[in-house]
């Protein structure tokens, strides 16, 4: 009997981030601007990285790859926000969401990882400088770089196998502009509490797990610069900072969005835009703007580039 009048929802409706007119073009604008400074700040990036063999180093290596996370991150949801501003048509398939989800908690949890990877490689600089080129040889860094994508793939997988076999019979309203889990979960046709506590403890283990792992390598580096010559503590914090300032932009809003057990949804949607919007363009903004090496490479590729304009 339960079969029968069980009728399947096929589509989600975004609510967005407000109901006023005013506000949605100012998100408009707001969300184009930023996302073309995205694409442009991390492309730009990748291709210095890519381009420039003084830059061909473990932890140039590293940070290319943040950038090409950061920019598969954004655009997995920033375009489909920005089509729903200007068309009003706020829908999205069930399986549209359910990859959007998957595909989320693949990006996030690699990133979270390839956090913890970029800071092994500066304890490894800073700490053991001497045997740095042999410790992150070519062959580990793909090996830490694989190990953060397949961590990733299992914790979606694992994540999303939580879900994909829930039934919704309505509402089929999501109060976001992406497809996120703790709201996905809400909106299923059962008692939805141990379900929500299973995907806390799965994102718990590898928000917490990760950001701890950071905190920790950060205590243990400025220990033990800080023995060795107290002189150097102030060049270790200004390496550092960079990186400590990602992972607080990074970790804050993951954390809050799924370990927080009394969510508000004005401030949830804060933190979305903070987490797929300002956080990639602040990355790159971040670590080119304090690297003499990174902004002399540029400034190399664009005389480049105005070269190889003007001859063509």
């Amino acid at each position: 009997m339960n079969e029968i009048n069980y009728t399947k929802v096929s589509e989600f409706v975004f609510l967005g981030l407000s109901k006023s007119k005013e506000i949605q073009h100012f998100f408009l604008a707001f969300s184009v601007v930023l996302y073309v400074a995205i694409v442009l700040g991390n492309t730009l990036v990748v291709f210095t990285l890519a381009l420039d063999p003084h830059l061909h180093s473990p932890m140039y290596f590293l940070l290319g790859n943040l950038s090409f996370i950061d920019l598969c991150f954004s655009t997995l949801t920033v375009p489909k926000m920005i089509s729903d501003l200007s068309s009003g048509h706020n829908t999205i398939s069930f399986h549209g969401c359910v990859f959007q989800i998957f595909v989320i908690h693949v990006l996030g949890a690699s990133e979270m990882v390839l956090l913890v990877v970029m800071a092994w490689d500066r304890y490894v600089a800073i700490c053991k400088p001497l045997h740095y080129l042999t410790i992150m040889n070519p062959r580990i860094c793909i090996l830490l770089l694989s190990g953060a994508w397949i961590i990733a793939f299992l914790h979606s997988v694992i994540q999303l196998g939580f879900v994909v076999h829930l039934r919704f019979c309505g509402p089929n309203e999501i109060d976001s502009f992406y497809c996120d889990l703790p709201r996905f979960i809400k909106l299923a046709c059962m008692d939805n509490y141990r379900m929500e506590f299973m995907v806390a403890a799965n994102s718990g283990i590898i928000s917490i797990g990760t950001f701890f792992l950071l905190i920790i390598s950060y205590i243990v580096i400025l220990l033990t610069v800080r023995k060795h010559s107290s002189g150097d503590l102030s060049k270790a914090l200004s390496t550092l900072s960079a990186h400590i300032s990602v992972v607080v932009l990074f970790f804050g809003p993951c954390i809050f969005v799924y370990m927080w057990p009394f969510p508000t949804v004005p401030v949830d949607k804060f933190l979305a835009i903070l987490d797929f919007m300002i956080t990639p363009i602040l990355n790159p903004a971040i670590y080119t703007l304090r690297n003499k090496d990174m902004k002399v490479a540029m400034r190399k590729l664009s005389v480049q580039l105005l070269h190889f304009r003007k001859m063509s």
